[in-house]
């Protein structure tokens, strides 16, 4: 990790406020391809990891049995618990909580994230890949900036000082350790992609779109 979690709480409480409205096409398209692999059923409970200002929990909620966020900013999360709210949305839940340290020990069926993971080194994610697999999710669908080819340092997706993306083959290996299999590849773009892990896949060979 680039930043202490304390730097990056900081960080991303400065932005709570404008940080709907400050996200590219991209992070947008990334989003709602999570939102889609995701498709809860009524009676599945989902978890939804860095979950920001909530814009993923939010469009998972109606239907969802529950769905609970986690992130470390108390600003961000201050914002999802707006949201929530405002869309009379009482089956979620928000409160602090990392990828390795999630708060969490209730069931889950599915688990999501959305443009935070990278934000993790190489092992870092590789530890946090392993705590999700002990929660025994179904299904975890990670959309993130990740390397499909060589890292560009200047492509605005990528900052050195504060990100840490790994490589599209870097996750594959992590997953499958973990005992997950990936059963879907998104490329958004160079940089950004969605992945698809299952504990059970019911297909045969994965299914890849760029």
């Amino acid at each position: 990790m680039k930043k202490s979690l304390e730097e990056h709480a900081a960080r991303f409480d400065e932005k709570a406020g404008a940080y709907d409205d400050s996200k590219s096409e991209e992070y947008h398209a990334c989003a709602n391809l999570v939102i889609e692999h995701a498709a809860p059923e009524s009676d599945d409970v989902v978890l939804d990891l860095g979950t920001g200002t909530g814009a993923i929990a939010l469009a998972l909620a109606p239907d969802a049995a529950r769905v609970v966020g986690r992130d470390i900013s108390e600003g961000m999360l201050e914002q999802a618990r707006r949201k929530a709210d405002e869309a009379g949305l009482e089956n979620v839940e928000f409160g602090h909580g990392t990828f390795r340290e999630p708060d969490y020990e209730g069931p889950v069926d599915i688990i999501t994230t959305n443009f935070a993971f990278h934000h993790l080194s190489d092992d870092e994610k590789r530890e946090a890949i392993d705590v999700i697999a002990a929660l025994e999710p179904r299904k975890f669908v990670l959309g993130d900036v990740m390397f499909f080819g060589d890292p560009d340092p200047d492509d605005p997706f990528y900052t050195p000082a504060v990100d840490d993306p790994a490589t599209v083959g870097t996750l594959a290996d992590a997953f499958t350790d973990a005992g997950f299999s990936l059963t879907a590849v998104e490329r958004v773009h160079d940089q950004v992609g969605v992945l698809v892990a299952e504990r059970n896949p019911t297909g045969g060979d994965v299914a890849t779109n760029e």
